[in-house]
Parts: structure tokens; sequence; C-alpha cells
């Protein structure tokens, strides 16, 4: 085991701190040597098509700020509320042996509340498109 001395002893001087500036200024050299050469190098043909808004190769029309259906903003809260409760299963199966029984009653009490949460929301109609 380690003592609290040898994490104590650790010294850090400015040239540990070498390869991190060294990455750094080649990025932003890389980033930068890419935006002029395309800048110099790409055409420069400016119409009237290439200056318009598009958006996934659909045409433009009204105005964009009309009011945007809440099923969209439900399905995103959903998928967040279910993507975070499956992040809370690595841990789980990280120290599913040490957890024991008591652990697996826990996550089973877990994916139950879930579950239920799940069935209501099929049974409101949440996840249906149509209008």
């Amino acid at each position: 085991m380690y003592t609290d001395t040898v994490f104590l002893s650790a010294t850090t001087t400015p040239f540990s701190y070498f390869p991190i500036v060294l990455q750094l200024i080649a990025a932003l050299g890389f980033v930068g040597i890419t935006m002029l050469a395309t800048h110099f190098l790409g055409p420069k043909r400016k119409t009237s098509d290439k200056l318009i808004n598009f958006e996934s190769g659909i045409e433009q029309r009204g105005n964009a700020r009309q009011p945007v259906a809440i099923k969209y903003f439900l399905t995103a809260i959903l998928f967040v509320l279910f993507d975070v409760e499956v992040i809370f299963f690595y841990p789980y199966a990280v120290n599913f042996k040490e957890l024991g029984w008591e652990g697996f009653t826990a996550v089973l009490m877990f994916v139950g509340f879930f579950l239920c949460g799940f069935i209501y929301i099929i049974k409101k109609g949440a996840l249906k498109w149509e209008d």
C-alpha cells in the first residue's frame, strides 16, 4: 500500500507540462493552417442560391418562430430520463458481487419504479405521434 508520503513527495515542475503545451500548440496550429488553407484554396463564387439558409435539404417556408409541438420536448426529456437510468446500471454492474442480494433487490426496485413510469407514459399516449 502507498503511504501518504509517497503522494506528497510527487513534485511537478514547469517542464512536466511541456507535453500538454506541445499538444495544444499542435492542435491550434492544425486548426489555423486548415482554416487558412480552405480560405485561400476554396472557390469564391457567391451566388444567391448559396447565400440562402439551408436546413436538411428542405426549402424555407414561413416564420421560424412558430410554435413547436410539445411532443418533441417530451420525447427528449423521456430520452434523458431513461438514459440516466442506464447510466446508473454501470456502478451496479461493477460492484454486483459485493452488493449481494441486497443490491440485487435495490436494482430490481429501481427498475420496477422506472418500468411503472414507462407503463404510465405509454398508457397516457405520450409517445404517439399522431395529432
